[in-house]
């Protein structure tokens, strides 16, 4: 083996076709385009999706519904991924960092506890949001569902009811009315 004698494997490599060279190179005249048409223009790239003029796939298919913007979505852990958590790494307190550190989420999700499996472990779970079955199992062991947020919210205020509006409108209206009946009577004594 000599490094003057490296080469790279037969047929790995392809010389490249060179196009506008003349009559002889047998790529001249046209350089491989054709005759007319778009294609043989300059500058030519076609339409993503174009089908030469039939009516492409996506505007034949019916289109339905839409994507909200708004969406919250969750990340779902389950009791038996918390309950096995416990089991191997002993842990005592749940946390989105717990979880995150244990490559059950991502940093950035926001996760929801879900009631799948069977808990056994008193936990205190501090998590975005939690099912009421997740809840209710977390509970029942004697453990806390606390929600991330819920404890900085504070308690909103009823608004004052309005007071009624007094119908000063119409009241004002029938002495008017009145009023003119009066004129008319007393021009005709």
């Amino acid at each position: 083996m000599d490094l003057s004698k490296l080469q790279p494997a037969e047929g790995s490599t392809k010389q490249r076709k060179r196009v506008g060279r003349g009559q002889g190179s047998g790529r001249g005249g046209t350089s491989t385009r054709g005759h007319k048409g778009a294609k043989s223009r300059s500058g030519y790239s076609r339409k993503i999706g174009f089908e030469g003029g039939q009516m492409p796939l996506q505007r034949r298919v019916p289109k339905f519904g839409f994507t909200n913007p708004n969406r919250v979505e969750y990340k779902g852990v389950n009791l038996d991924s918390l309950q096995m958590l416990v089991d191997t790494k002993k842990v005592k307190e749940i946390t989105k960092e717990t979880l995150v550190a244990n490559g059950l989420v991502s940093k950035k999700d926001l996760v929801k506890v879900l009631g799948r499996g069977e808990l056994t472990a008193k936990l205190n779970v501090t998590v975005d949001a939690f099912s009421k079955s997740a809840i209710a199992a977390i509970e029942k062991v004697g453990g806390k569902a606390i929600v991330i947020g819920a404890e900085v919210k504070e308690e909103v205020k009823p608004k004052a009811k309005a007071t009624p509006k007094t119908e000063t409108k119409k009241e004002e209206a029938k002495p008017a009315k009145e009023k003119k009946a009066d004129d008319a009577d007393s021009k005709e004594d």
